[in-house]
């Protein structure tokens, strides 16, 4: 099963919270994953936030970054082109959704994903729409 997986389920991975164990279980039963071009910044966004807040430590913060930049090289990462960019839009002008979340969607349309995991409300609304199996996590 081909996963595509945004940034607020995947961010689990790294903060234990409701969710982390399906995201985990995801992982495993997936023979492929996907995420957008915008994931790694996003959760490196997410986690510097969290470091200056002093939730998390340097160190942790440092392990975060490594697990990720290494299991990023085994996940195919979709870049934005101008399909995505027009289902971007389409997506934008039919859903009540963000920017970045429409840029999940639009990656994962254009990557063909058999499932779209997300933490999102509206974004997963969004995406049953385009996405025969979506997961809300």
């Amino acid at each position: 099963m081909r996963v595509f997986i945004d940034t607020s389920a995947y961010a689990k991975r790294f903060v234990e919270e409701v969710g982390s164990e399906e995201v985990d279980d995801l992982f495993s039963e997936a023979t492929e994953l996907g995420v957008s071009i915008i994931l790694l910044p996003e959760i490196i966004s997410g986690m510097n936030r969290r470091l200056r807040e002093k939730n998390i430590s340097k160190r942790h913060y440092d392990r975060i970054k490594n697990v990720l930049s290494k299991e990023v090289e085994d996940i195919d990462v979709v870049q934005i082109t101008y399909s995505v960019l027009n289902t971007t839009i389409q997506l934008l002008e039919k859903n009540k959704l963000r920017a970045m979340d429409s840029i999940h969607i639009a990656c994962a349309v254009e990557w063909d994903a058999d499932c779209f995991a997300t933490s999102d409300k509206k974004q997963f609304a969004a995406a049953k729409k385009v996405i025969k199996n979506c997961v809300f996590i």
